[in-house]
C-alpha cells in the first residue's frame, strides 16, 4: 500500500512539473487548446458537484458559462462604438475585481434559478434548465449594446498587479530565452485557477457538504429523517456549480479574446454532460481527466486530419465528418462502453484492482451501508 501510494504521489509530482514547463516547449496551437481544456476542467468540475455528487441533472450548463464569459467582457470593457455604429456598453473595472464580479455574476444568476432547482429533481430539473440555454441565445443575440449580438464583442486582456496576462506590456518578455507572449502567461493563471477550483471541490466531496449531498442523492427522505434540509442544500449545490461555471466562462473569454453566441448553445451543456459520465460520476479527478480528453479530442482531429480516414478536414469537400462531429461520435460511443462495461467511468477503472468484479456506482434511491455516519456532523446515529 505504502509503495502504491508512493508511486501516484511521484506520478502527481511528475505531472504538475511537466505543466510547469510546458510552455517553454509547447507552441501557441496547443498552449492555448490546454488552456480551453483548463476552462473545460473547471466546468466540469462545478457539474460534477451537482450531478455527480447531488444527483440533480442540469442540462444548462452552457448558459451559466455565457454569464460568466459575458460578464466579464462587460464588467472589463470601457463603453465603445461597435463595428456597425452600434454603442457596446461597459463597465471599466479593473480585469481582476471583473473576472471575479463575474463568476459572483454568475453565482447570482444560479441564486435566482435555485429555488426551481430546490423543488425539481432529475429529468424535471434537466428540461427546465434547457430553457435557460434558449433564454441566454435570445438574450446574446437581442441585447447588442450589452453582448455585440451575433459577432460578440471583443475581450479586455487581465491584468493582476500591473502585470497584464496578455499580448502587450510587459514588450519583449522572455524567461530563460523563451518569449513569453499572452498565451504563456495565461497558461499560469489558468493552472492556478484550476489548482484552487479542484482542491475546494475535493475539499467539498470529503466534506460534511459532500456526505449530505451524497445522502441527498441516495435518498431524500433518509436524508431529512437525518436532520439534511433537502431544499437548502439543493439550491447550494447548483449555485456552487454555478460558480464553477462563471470561471470556466470567464477564463474561456481570455483565451478566446472574443465571445460570441454561438458557442455557448446547447451542444456544450451536452459535452460537459458527457465529461462527467466519461469521468465517473462523483469523482473529481475523473471528471478533470475527462475534460481534457473531450476538450483536446476535436482539436487533435482537427491537426491529423488529412491523416485519418473518414475525416474531412475542416472546410473541404471531402467525404467524411468533421473533426468536431467526429469528436462527438466518439465520445458519445465512449459513454455507450462506459455505462455498458464501466459504470465508475475512468475513475473506477483507475482504482479497479486486476480481477476485480466491475460494480455501478449507487443508484438513485439506493440505502447507504450501515454504520452510516450523519452527514452534517459526521458522527453515527445512536440506535
Amino acid at each position: 500500500m505504502s509503495d502504491l501510494l508512493s508511486y501516484r504521489l511521484a506520478g502527481r509530482a511528475a505531472g504538475v512539473v511537466a505543466l510547469l514547463v510546458l510552455p517553454f516547449y509547447a507552441d501557441g496551437f496547443w498552449l492555448q487548446s490546454g488552456l480551453f481544456a483548463m476552462a473545460a476542467v473547471l466546468g466540469a468540475t462545478g457539474l460534477n458537484l451537482l450531478t455527480g455528487i447531488a444527483g440533480q441533472l442540469s442540462l444548462g450548463h452552457a448558459f451559466f458559462l455565457a454569464v460568466g464569459a459575458y460578464g466579464y467582457a462587460w464588467l472589463s470593457a470601457e463603453p465603445s462604438g461597435g463595428g456597425s455604429g452600434a454603442r457596446l456598453s461597459g463597465v471599466g473595472l479593473p480585469p481582476a475585481a471583473a473576472f471575479v464580479l463575474a463568476v459572483a455574476l454568475a453565482g447570482a444568476a444560479g441564486g435566482l434559478f435555485s429555488p426551481i432547482a430546490g423543488r425539481l429533481r432529475g429529468m424535471y430539473l434537466g428540461v427546465a434548465t434547457i430553457a435557460l440555454v434558449f433564454l441566454g441565445q435570445h438574450v446574446m443575440l437581442d441585447s447588442r449594446a450589452l453582448t455585440g449580438g451575433f459577432n460578440g464583442r471583443a475581450v479586455t486582456p487581465m491584468e493582476l498587479f500591473g502585470f497584464s496576462f496578455g499580448d502587450g506590456s510587459p514588450e519583449g518578455l522572455a524567461v530563460l530565452g523563451v518569449p513569453f507572449g499572452g498565451v504563456e502567461r495565461l497558461w499560469y493563471l489558468g493552472l492556478a485557477l484550476v489548482a484552487v477550483g479542484l482542491f475546494t471541490a475535493q475539499g467539498l466531496r470529503q466534506g460534511r457538504p459532500g456526505r449530505a449531498l451524497a445522502a441527498l442523492r441516495d435518498s431524500e427522505t433518509a436524508a431529512a429523517v437525518m436532520g439534511v434540509p433537502v431544499a437548502r442544500y439543493r439550491c447550494a449545490a447548483f449555485v456552487a456549480s454555478c460558480l464553477y461555471a462563471g470561471a470556466a466562462g470567464a477564463l474561456t473569454a481570455l483565451v478566446f479574446k472574443r465571445v460570441v453566441p454561438d458557442h455557448f448553445g446547447l451542444a456544450l451543456s451536452i459535452d460537459y454532460l458527457a465529461m462527467i459520465v466519461i469521468g465517473g460520476l462523483g469523482s473529481v479527478g475523473g471528471a478533470a481527466a475527462a475534460a481534457v480528453l473531450v476538450s483536446l479530442l476535436p482539436q487533435v482531429l482537427t491537426t491529423y486530419a488529412d491523416r485519418l480516414p473518414l475525416i474531412a478536414p475542416t472546410g473541404s469537400d471531402g467525404f467524411g465528418a468533421t473533426p468536431g462531429e467526429a469528436a462527438r461520435y466518439l465520445y458519445g460511443a465512449a459513454i455507450v462502453l462506459i455505462l455498458t462495461f464501466a459504470p465508475g467511468g475512468l475513475a473506477g477503472l483507475a482504482r479497479r484492482r486486476p480481477g476485480a468484479p466491475v460494480s455501478a456506482p449507487p443508484a438513485a434511491g439506493a440505502t447507504a451501508p450501515h454504520p452510516a455516519t450523519h452527514p452534517s456532523t459526521g458522527k453515527e446515529p445512536t440506535p
